[in-house]
């Protein structure tokens, strides 16, 4: 599906980042014993009389310690004032102790599960679950989605992992395969450690298209001005072929957009971005919320 040219309010990549402020959750809720396994719950107002569904955010920032979880706190409070549970997701990642090759894997989809544990007293309903991820968090979520697909012999292989119904990718890396000579790439498969040609085997549990088909419905979202070209044809050449071995994905390209637009709640990728994964749960938006100008806010 392709998107007309429309006006975004962003300049450049990271203006969104300087200008959208954070926002509280309702909850800060450990998933493990590491200071960074955690994530934000966020819930909505409304009554949910079969339980809230949910939104699992993975947030980006090139697996790198250097971003963490914030600058997605808008789009998640967003959702959740649109009538969804979110669960936003902090993990370690490259350049924090244990993070990494396998470490970052193993946070994303542990906190995932976690919901399980989080349903009764929060009033979820673990049968829709989406994973919505950015960046290098799209890497992250649309394998958390597909994480039935890894192999029993592999460190990130875990039993039965969460069944969600589907994955949003932001602007997600979402094929590993010729980016094993950058540097965070190379850790976060183990390849500074444990050699290229081990981090290669790791790739068909690790790298969202060479896992196909996930057997998930996908929604691919990405912005025709990303500075980050590779993620452009990356989306083409994941919904080519993953259409080919049989799994549902829709492609939308947004014209304009950069690499920031695609999560900001005030843009015009919102009400797009917002649609896919309330598609995949089945659920109608609360009235109003999914208007572009309603869930950002502008600087003076």
């Amino acid at each position: 599906m392709h998107r007309s040219a429309v006006e975004y309010a962003n300049p450049t990549e990271q203006d969104i980042v300087e200008w959208l402020p954070p926002t509280p959750a309702d909850r800060r809720i450990r998933y493990g014993d590491d200071p960074l396994q955690f994530g934000d719950l966020r819930l909505p107002d409304r009554t949910a009389p079969g339980g809230h569904p949910v939104v699992v955010f993975v947030h980006g920032g090139g697996w790198s310690a250097n971003w963490n979880m914030n600058y997605g706190d808008p789009l998640v409070a967003a959702l959740t004032e649109a009538g969804v549970a979110t669960w936003s997701l902090e993990f370690r990642r490259v350049g924090h102790e244990g993070g990494g090759w396998p470490g970052t894997f193993l946070d994303v989809g542990a906190g995932l599960d976690h919901l399980r544990a989080l349903a009764g007293p929060h009033q979820l309903d673990l049968d829709r679950v989406v994973v919505v991820g950015h960046s290098s968090g799209g890497h992250l979520g649309v394998w958390a989605a597909g994480r039935h697909r890894v192999p029993e012999d592999s460190p990130l292989y875990v039993p039965d992992p969460l069944p969600v119904c589907g994955a949003v990718s932001l602007a997600g890396a979402l094929d590993l395969s010729y980016r094993l000579e950058e540097p965070t790439i190379r850790t976060l498969l183990g390849a500074d450690t444990d050699g290229v040609e081990e981090a290669e085997t790791r790739l068909g549990a690790a790298s969202p298209t060479q896992m196909l088909p996930l057997g998930v419905p996908l929604e691919v979202i990405v912005g025709s001005a990303d500075s980050r070209r590779h993620l452009i044809s990356d989306a083409r050449r994941f919904t080519e072929r993953a259409t080919g071995l049989g799994d549902t994905v829709d492609l939308s390209p947004l014209e304009g957009a950069n690499h920031f637009d695609v999560v900001d709640p005030g843009g015009p990728a919102w009400p797009v971005a917002a649609a896919a994964a309330f598609e995949l749960l089945r659920h109608e938006a609360t009235p109003g919320t999914l208007d572009p100008e309603h869930g950002g806010v502008r600087p003076s």
